[in-house]
């Protein structure tokens, strides 16, 4: 069996219940923002800023998002998911002449920067067949540039709609254009170089390509009926951290965004990482500020300060939001720690070429780590006591141990990975046998965790437990389609547990927390309690 190494752990794949649950991978992170270029709302993985730079353009001004993938790579990240937003961007136009009349075609990208260009010959069309021609699209590096990024060839399209080879038919397949407008009624002419040259020639996309104008926190939350915005990332197959920077380097996003991307990130197993407000200059300001400040989120993080960096743009250093810089510091400890460990005895440092924006003391550094924010350091601390990175569950309502961003990773870890590796059940009866396996697979991913130390307790019944049978897949639940699974694990105390319920339907899957008892669960009573403080209110659903 294939094996891979993901946060200094082996794993391997799965394909059923005959196979381990696969852990999923760690530290990647998506990013929504603007981009220079590239496709809007299609969450795109990238692993080098080389490669984000051809897809989506590099390092842009008004994008703040070039700048924090360029520091989540230079800090250490190792994949992102992009997906590039934009607001009343408009795409270029090409115009093809077709005698009096033309054949308009419309780029798929908008932006100043899509520059695309078209050649029209009819190689190896027959004198018979008038409506013919064929196609060739490419996309270049720039205008003018012979450097192609991109080209499709389509052969012997016709604009008569009986032809069965309709343009506007075809070029639906195309990843470049679509047809715009009425269709002449005569096929384009032939490209050439110049008037009389049998030499094909191109012609390029009209300069009416449009960047659009700065984004607003409509365009990052999006829509998620059309799959748009911060709902593109429901395509994305596996990312943990989530960071949006910046509305502009003037605007912070807002609370609506934050609060709907915290949301996302609970169903999608995942963090938001948090950049600290512009106006949070200095320590003192910041720790006045989060008295008042209504965010609050289990599945949030921050890291302050700001960081400084050089501006390649600009050739001089600027101040950044810090949520690139601080993904590509815990992608980097998840390449030498398990998650449940991650940065337990390490600082939040810096690479060179990034500095914090600001000085924070020791004393204040140990009151933001109380109020659930972390500091990035340039150089090691000698106080080792704020140094376990938090969550920005501090002051919330939800369960205290997710105060620590190592404990709140460890159960987005174990959810997804269980959630996502006992799909198969969809797939074989609803019965007993098939709960069984199930129940043999998790708990064997789960002593897997505990016998590396992800959990509390000396022995398996005060670390883990796995309920897979009728009485979580009662007749109703079979009878409507459903299989669940009920697993707890113990984070910090031994039989403390903290339990979830997956359900696995035709339509998806969901992972949802439920809470036993913590006071009184031991090993002895934890079925029942399950089945009395538990079960009865789950099988209401």
């Amino acid at each position: 069996m294939a094996e891979r190494r993901v946060s200094g752990v082996e794993i391997a794949g799965q394909g059923g219940a005959e196979h381990a649950i696969e852990r999923v991978p760690t530290g990647v992170a998506a990013f929504v923002g603007r981009c220079l270029k590239g496709p809007v709302n299609k969450p795109l993985s990238v692993t080098t800023f080389s490669e984000f730079s051809q897809i989506f353009g590099g390092l842009w001004q008004p994008s703040t998002l070039s700048y924090a993938v360029e520091q989540f790579f230079e800090n250490g990240g190792r994949e992102a998911f992009i997906v590039r937003v934009a607001n009343g961007a408009r795409p270029p136009t090409l115009t093809l002449p077709a005698g009096s009349e033309q054949l308009k075609l419309i780029a798929l990208q908008p932006g100043s920067r899509e520059f695309l260009r078209a050649s029209v010959d009819y190689d190896g069309i027959a004198d018979s067949e008038p409506d013919r021609f064929n196609l060739v699209l490419q996309r270049v590096r720039a205008a003018g540039s012979e450097l192609i990024e991109e080209q499709e060839i389509f052969r012997r399209l016709s604009v008569l709609p009986e032809s069965g080879r309709l343009v506007a038919d075809i070029l639906m397949d195309s990843r470049l254009v679509r047809v715009s407008g009425p269709l002449p009624t005569r096929r384009p002419d032939r490209s050439v170089r110049n008037p009389g040259s049998p030499i094909v020639g191109y012609i390029n996309s009209n300069a009416d390509g449009d960047d659009g104008a700065p984004l607003t926190d409509y365009d990052i939350i999006g829509s998620a009926s059309e799959a748009t915005g911060l709902f593109a990332l429901r395509a994305a197959p596996n990312f943990n951290l989530l960071c949006i920077p910046p509305l502009t380097r003037e605007q912070d996003v807002g609370l609506s965004t934050l609060m709907i991307a915290a949301r996302f990130c609970r169903d999608r197993h995942a963090m938001l990482i948090v950049d600290p407000p512009s106006t949070w200059q200095t320590a003192s300001r910041a720790l006045t500020d989060l008295r008042e400040w209504p965010f609050r989120s289990e599945n949030a993080v921050m890291y302050y300060p700001r960081v400084v960096a050089l501006d390649r743009l600009r050739g001089r250093h600027e101040t950044f939001g810090s949520c690139g810089a601080a993904a590509g510091l815990i992608a980097r400890t998840d390449e030498t720690w398990p998650v449940w460990a991650a940065a337990e005895g390490e600082d939040s440092i810096l690479r060179p070429g990034l500095r914090p924006a600001s000085v924070v003391s020791d004393a204040e550094r140990t009151r933001l780590a109380q109020a659930g924010v972390n500091t990035l350091t340039a150089v090691r601390s000698n106080q080792r006591n704020a140094s376990s990175p938090r969550t920005l569950a501090a002051g919330s309502s939800g369960s205290p141990d997710w105060k620590y961003l190592s404990a709140r990773r460890l159960s987005l870890f174990v959810t997804a990975s269980i959630e996502r590796g006992t799909h198969w059940m969809l797939f074989d009866k609803n019965g007993d046998p098939t709960w069984e396996r199930a129940r043999q697979q998790v708990e064997t991913f789960l002593d897997s965790l505990d016998q590396q130390g992800a959990f509390a307790g000396s022995n398996p019944e005060e670390s883990y437990f796995v309920i897979c049978d009728e009485r979580v897949n009662a007749p109703r639940t079979v009878a409507e389609g459903k299989m669940k699974v009920l697993f707890g694990i113990a984070i910090t105390k031994p039989s403390d547990f903290h339990a979830w319920l997956i359900t696995h339907t035709a339509n998806g899957s969901t992972c949802r927390p439920t809470w036993p008892n913590r006071a009184t669960t031991s090993g002895r009573r934890l079925e029942w309690e399950i089945e009395t403080a538990i079960l009865r209110g789950v099988l209401l659903d």
